[in-house]
């Protein structure tokens, strides 16, 4: 099913108008592939990237995450680094991707709603809070008509949840 691009952008503008949502302060454009990649071995997930980036750049340019993801990340990057898997310059590389990225992404904001439909997400699948809290936000973010919108993830179960409450899930 085409996804109305205009319709999206309102929708993002009115949730915004609400107080849900905080928009974008840049469009994301395809500099971001030009700063360097930190040295992390994940290859999967690189070559995935790689091979999908320019195919899915149209696709994927407005992006809308959840409020607690640029936790999620700076945590995943302190626990690589911890383990080794991540030097002290690939992390800093990667904080300054993920500097570019926050610019260029909306954020679904925590709220009373979010956490709402989390609890109910948590009492129907086996998701973990962090990651009921990441559907529920976007379930928000799409009115809860997830029809044709698509959901990332990389975790299993959370994809699962999200295509049963009716995502297009991209699994990385």
């Amino acid at each position: 099913m085409p996804i109305n691009r205009g319709s999206e952008l309102d929708e993002l503008h009115s949730l915004a108008a609400q107080g849900k949502i905080r928009l974008a302060e840049a469009e994301f454009d395809k500099s971001f592939w030009k700063l360097p990649a930190p040295r992390v071995p994940v290859e999967k997930l690189r070559k995935a990237i790689d091979r999908e980036r320019d195919e899915d750049y149209r696709l994927y340019a407005r992006k809308v995450v959840w409020w607690a993801t640029p936790v999620e990340i700076v945590s995943s990057f302190n626990r690589l680094q911890r383990e080794g898997d991540l030097t002290a310059e690939g992390k800093q590389q990667a904080m300054r991707r993920l500097a570019h990225l926050r610019r260029t992404w909306s954020e679904v904001q925590s709220s009373d709603e979010v956490r709402d439909a989390a609890e109910r997400l948590l009492n129907v699948h086996k998701l973990r809070a962090a990651d009921g809290l990441q559907l529920s936000a976007a379930l928000l973010w799409c009115s809860h008509r997830p029809r044709g919108r698509h959901f990332i993830a990389a975790d299993g179960v959370l994809a699962r949840a999200a295509e049963v409450e009716g995502f297009v899930v991209i699994r990385l």
